[in-house]
């Protein structure tokens, strides 16, 4: 009698597999490529067809913020234009992904490879030049002077230049949202500027493959780490088109993605943070 067959892994996990082992070739040959240590500040930027758009970005990117030397780390999540040689020919540091695993995906590895790089303090930026880069002096000055361990900008403390008023909407609604859950107030929940001591990346458990950023911030309240927003411009978006989808696939996904992983992280934020703080 044959024997029976191996039961196959669920969708979910087969996809978690094969992105674990894109991010070990990913990472193992960036070190390869680049075996010196990064620079103090490194500015991780994941970038999915994003060739029009990422070398203007990277160019952006201030040399030096509060001092301090930068490094610019592309995480190429397996394009199908030229995102990768814009972002070498603009000077970043760049690793390509074998697949298109999704933006949390490629922080992931973007983080992954800074805190192994000897980074202190990891910023973040987004490719479509939504976002200024030189603002990450701000957002890096906080951390640099022990005022918070993660810093996220606001466009709503800022300037937010966009004809969308359901997204605009979006993001008060959900900042709201995360605000009452988790008991510290955001303004801004999913914002392409962020700053955080290197500490902070290397202890987050983060497993959303794309709607990374509610995750990546209720996660860094639960383990109990300083929380400020800045001010920060957005602008619209002049090259390509949003992955995210339309507004209601988008809301839909990203509510999804803040209530699941503020139950998922309850038990940790009981430890880590005072009592009653939010719903936890």
């Amino acid at each position: 009698m044959p024997a029976a067959a191996a039961p196959s892994a669920p969708p979910r996990t087969r996809d978690r597999l094969e992105a674990a082992r894109v991010n070990d070739e990913a990472v193992e040959r960036f070190r390869r490529e680049h075996p010196e240590t990064l620079a103090p500040v490194t500015v991780v930027i994941p970038a999915f067809n994003e060739g029009a758009s990422v070398a203007r970005v990277v160019g952006t990117v201030p040399r030096q913020l509060c001092g301090l030397d930068v490094a610019v780390l592309v995480v190429d999540d397996g394009s199908a234009d030229d995102t990768a040689e814009q972002a070498r020919r603009a000077g970043a540091l760049v690793t390509t992904l074998s697949a298109n695993t999704g933006q949390g995906n490629a922080f992931k590895v973007a983080y992954r490879l800074a805190c192994a790089g000897g980074a202190r303090y990891v910023a973040t930026a987004d490719a479509d030049g939504q976002f200024d880069p030189p603002e990450l002096e701000r957002l890096v000055s906080m951390i640099v002077a022990g005022e918070a361990d993660f810093v996220t900008g606001s466009r709503r403390l800022g300037v937010a230049h966009t004809d969308d008023s359901v997204r605009a909407l979006g993001v008060i609604v959900f900042g709201r949202l995360i605000s009452v859950l988790t008991g510290v107030r955001i303004t801004d929940p999913a914002n392409g500027l962020r700053a955080m001591r290197a500490e902070v990346a290397s202890r987050l458990d983060l497993r959303q493959m794309q709607y990374q950023s509610s995750e990546l911030l209720i996660s860094v309240i639960a383990n109990g780490f300083r929380v400020r927003e800045a001010p920060v411009t957005m602008h619209k978006r002049k090259e390509g088109a949003s992955k995210k989808g339309g507004n209601l696939v988008y809301g839909w996904r990203f509510t999804k993605v803040v209530v699941t992983t503020w139950w998922r992280l309850r038990p940790l934020a009981r430890e880590n943070l005072p009592a009653r703080q939010g719903l936890w």
